[in-house]
């Protein structure tokens, strides 16, 4: 969709502002086509208008992400489909007495105002110059709001991720046995056997790689194993391939590797070209976090907003706080000492050493674009508005229980998609649709 979703209110911003013209609010002569119903959903119109918005705002989406584009009625009907399913779920927001009043939509549009470097009243202009309705774009984002707001209270609050759960999830990426989602490290000696070998020849380079697996199993170092034995190309890098993907190594080598655990062994293996015997260094699942992760230090000012703070002052002393430690006449511990709204305060900002998922996804996203030692732009997120400076990076092997903690926000992630998927069908099949006359785009 547009770079228009701000994360106020739990809503994500998603960089610059790039509102399309096309999604403009047309009206019906501009459009050459009078505005008509398609289809009722409880009684209240989804219109052609609506439809043809949508999917010109879907259509450049696509045309973006450089994907392939569907046949357009397969489009329509499927924008169609989004909307009625939209509809269905604000009318149930309704139901149970959720509301967005505009202090939360002024709040959002300023999050997208800031989160693009511009002042509430340059995205206003912005979205005149582009013929974008303010009264549409508001009403945009407030429904966007009370979706995020129904679905939170339906879905998200029931949602809990148990050690059971965590168990499931690492038992089924394990058992996953999709080779587009799997990747290997393997080691790797050759025992070569020549064309035209005689049996004797032959088996008695079996025993050669037989006596290489089974010092392997013994625990002996594989690398040197290589060097000593092998008569593949590899045997100077110790016989390591490096992380592959699963479907672009020998078939042999995967089908004898898939099930084994690092460290594990497989071999003596006959090919053409003779005898292998493999070891797994690395083996990673996609749905599996790493091991190894880049972790980060960074540091931050936090200045909440309010009754006292709007969100374009909190930007604008940011801003000024910027400019004001990038030209040498303040520094930033100092700044976070004396300012910051966060526990991180008497540190200076200081955050500590962080891996991924640690943060709010609009926060981690602008920190991991910094590098050490640069600072962000005055950041805007679901609790105020950040300055972000990055000190360090670093390589970290996680613990056992690190790893755990990232697989449960996984876990709680896939959880939710079947939970939302769930309840996206349940309040659809509860809901009275009638079709009209099909859209016309």
């Amino acid at each position: 969709m547009w770079a228009c979703t701000a994360q106020a209110q739990g809503l994500r911003s998603t960089g610059q502002l790039n509102l399309p013209r096309s999604t403009a609010a047309a009206t019906p002569t501009q459009q050459g086509t009078a505005d008509f119903i398609v289809a009722l959903v409880n009684s209240e119109p989804v219109t052609n208008n609506e439809v043809r918005q949508r999917l010109l705002r879907v259509e450049q989406q696509i045309a973006q992400e450089g994907t392939a584009m569907p046949a357009r009625d397969v489009l329509v009907r499927e924008v169609l489909e989004q909307i009625i399913n939209e509809r269905a779920q604000t009318q149930q927001a309704s139901e149970l007495g959720i509301t967005v009043d505009e202090a939360a939509v002024t709040q959002a549009e300023q999050a997208i105002a800031a989160q693009n470097q511009l002042s509430p009243d340059e995205l206003r202009r912005r979205l005149a110059a582009e013929g974008i309705d303010i009264n549409r774009f508001r009403n945009n984002l407030r429904n966007q709001i009370l979706l995020q707001r129904v679905q939170e209270r339906q879905v998200d609050s029931r949602v809990r991720v148990t050690d059971a759960d965590i168990d499931d999830f690492i038992r089924e990426q394990r058992g996953n046995n999709d080779l587009a989602s799997l990747e290997l490290n393997l080691a790797h000696v050759l025992v070569a056997v020549p064309e035209g070998a005689t049996p004797e020849r032959i088996q008695e380079l079996q025993a050669r790689a037989q006596g290489v697996a089974d010092r392997a199993r013994a625990g002996a170092d594989f690398a040197q194993l290589a060097r000593e034995s092998s008569d593949a190309p590899e045997r100077a890098n110790g016989g390591l391939f490096g992380m592959r993907p699963a479907n672009r190594l020998p078939t042999l080598f995967v089908d004898a590797t898939r099930t084994l655990n690092a460290g594990g062994v497989a071999g003596p293996l006959r090919s053409p070209a003779g005898f292998h015997v493999l070891k797994v260094i690395e083996k990673k699942q996609a749905g599996m976090p790493d091991a190894v992760v880049t972790q980060t230090r960074a540091r931050h000012i936090l200045l909440r907003t309010g009754p006292q703070l709007s969100q374009a002052d909190a930007v604008a002393r940011l801003a000024g706080f910027r400019q004001q430690i990038a030209s040498g006449q303040a520094n930033f511990e100092a700044l976070a000492r004396e300012h910051s709204q966060d526990g991180s305060a008497s540190q200076g900002g200081d955050l500590g050493w962080a891996g991924p998922g640690m943060f709010v996804p609009e926060f981690e996203q602008a920190m991991n674009a910094l590098r050490p030692g640069e600072m962000s732009a005055p950041l805007v997120s679901r609790f105020g508005v950040h300055l972000i400076r990055v000190d360090e990076r670093r390589q970290a092997t996680l613990t056992q229980r690190e790893q755990r903690d990232m697989v449960r926000g996984l876990a709680r992630e896939k959880k939710l998609e079947d939970a939302l998927r769930v309840w996206t069908q349940d309040t659809r099949s509860r809901a009275y649709v009638e079709y009209r006359d099909p859209p016309q785009p």
